[in-house]
């Protein structure tokens, strides 16, 4: 009993250690797309600039600003919900206030 309760276990970190894989994957492949794309972009606006119009526009930087928001947001739902509380984290918590609890419960 106790070793099939252990290959769930096992089974279980496995899965999410895989999920974790494909949401930090799906990151940075969003992270090479912003990349490209906005160095396409702003490469093709500095090309077709007129000799009078300035290159430091709102306008120009735009796309760039708007979609850095949503990568960085995306960045904190791979990162994020990790980088100050982690599973680890929570772990070491409960562990402690379970010890705390048994021993105030039976003194």
């Amino acid at each position: 009993m106790i070793m099939r309760n252990q290959d769930f276990k096992d089974e279980d970190r496995y899965l999410r250690a895989e999920k974790k894989v494909k949401q930090v994957k799906g990151f940075y492949l969003h992270l090479f797309w912003y990349v490209l794309i906005n160095v396409s972009l702003l490469v093709m606006i500095y090309i077709n600039l007129n000799a009078d119009e300035e290159f430091f526009q709102w306008e120009h930087f735009a796309t760039p600003f708007f979609w850095g928001i949503g990568l960085g947001f995306h960045w904190l739902g791979v990162f994020g919900k990790n980088f100050i509380f982690s599973k680890d984290w929570e772990e070491r918590k409960i562990k402690e206030f379970m010890e705390k609890d048994k021993h105030e419960f039976w003194e």
